[in-house]
């Protein structure tokens, strides 16, 4: 079954690299991009995406307001948190989403924990 993915993050670059290393190994068909957390919100909220990746430093809305955000208004949708800053598990229960990934730990760690979310 294929999935949609939002994928919400200030760097292109980023937002560019996460989608190929998903789709290399994810049966992935669709993904929109959002390059702050108030774009993330709209675009979630119109396509109603399988799982959400946040960045948590992003302009005029953060990730984490973003996700508090979306839990409260799609609350069955994961969310992760991509980011640079270490925040960890118990970060992640505190903002309401359902992991946290660092960017130092790579896109494979980022993959592992999608298929697990969408349970792939």
């Amino acid at each position: 079954m294929q999935k949609h993915i939002l994928i919400a993050d200030d760097n292109t670059i980023v937002r560019d690299m996460v989608w190929a290393a998903l789709t290399a190994i994810l049966d992935i068909n669709d993904y929109q991009e959002a390059a702050n957390g108030r774009e993330a919100i709209t675009r979630a909220e119109q396509t109603r995406p399988d799982l959400i990746i946040l960045d948590v430093h992003m302009p005029e809305m953060d990730g984490i307001a973003a996700a508090h955000h979306l839990k409260q208004s799609m609350p069955e949708t994961p969310i992760i948190l991509f980011t640079m800053y270490e925040l960890g598990q118990d970060s992640a229960k505190r903002f309401g989403v359902d992991a946290v990934v660092s960017k130092e730990e790579g896109l494979s760690k980022l993959s592992n924990e999608v298929q697990s979310l969408l349970s792939l």
